[in-house]
């Protein structure tokens, strides 16, 4: 019984159950290949690192349940046109459980219940595991920094701080001018890279003596929640 619910998702003869969990498990695989290369190294967030693992098993689902079904095809691009553009934007997290949701329910919807079942079991035990898992948690560096420095707007803070930065950073560039209160001041964003642990209090008291004291931060530099 278990298996006529699977001979007619391909257009190509069908799948068994056993070939679909192989599939998922080959999909799974490949993702978390994916995730692990091109999140090396490179600033993301946890919730980017799992959507990237999970997923290729939904695309492989979708692809399994429209093959050789034109009318299905056309029917599941308008179903994710139509989430993707009346959704506001969300986290990496926030999409991959629209998207598998989605694929839940047009397994259901097409008369595969039993697929939308193992599909669903499969995709959250792995979401679990790689959750509960040091898989894909960024490692940052605690001497790069984010700087934040308001000043008036109408100061030269062209090299004000070069000083500074030259004492207690080994790197300092600038990457974003904004203004804030209505133009009265301007706040200066700085990739910072600190030549020691432990003074950021005598960075920051050094910097407060060039900005007439105005407010300062000192973030840890990293992404958050990675958006798509």
């Amino acid at each position: 019984m278990f298996e006529e619910y699977f001979t007619s998702v391909s257009g190509t003869g069908g799948v068994s159950a056993g070939e679909y969990l192989l599939l998922l498990a080959v999909s799974l695989l490949l993702g978390l290949a994916i995730s692990w290369t091109f999140t090396r190294g490179a600033a993301h967030s946890k919730g980017f690192a799992v959507t990237l693992s999970l997923l290729p098993a939904a695309a492989a689902t979708i692809v399994l349940m429209v093959s050789g079904s034109l009318g299905a095809s056309v029917a599941v691009a308008g179903t994710f046109s139509l989430v993707r553009f009346r959704s506001a934007p969300g986290t990496a997290r926030e999409i991959c459980a629209l998207l598998l949701a989605m694929t839940a329910g047009l397994a259901c919807g097409m008369g595969w219940p039993l697929l939308a079942a193992l599909f669903t079991l499969t995709l959250c035990l792995a979401y679990g595991l790689l959750m509960r898992t040091s898989f894909g948690e960024p490692r940052y560096d605690t001497l790069k920094k984010t700087l934040n420095i308001t000043v008036p707007e109408d100061l030269a803070y062209a090299g004000l701080f070069d000083e500074i930065f030259a004492e207690y950073t080994a790197d300092a560039r600038m990457t974003q001018v904004k203004t804030t209160n209505l133009g009265s001041l301007n706040r200066l964003t700085y990739s910072v890279t600190l030549r020691s642990a432990g003074t950021e209090k005598a960075f920051i008291d050094a910097l407060r003596c060039r900005n007439g004291n105005l407010e300062i931060s000192l973030a840890q530099r990293g992404d958050g929640e990675d958006r798509l």
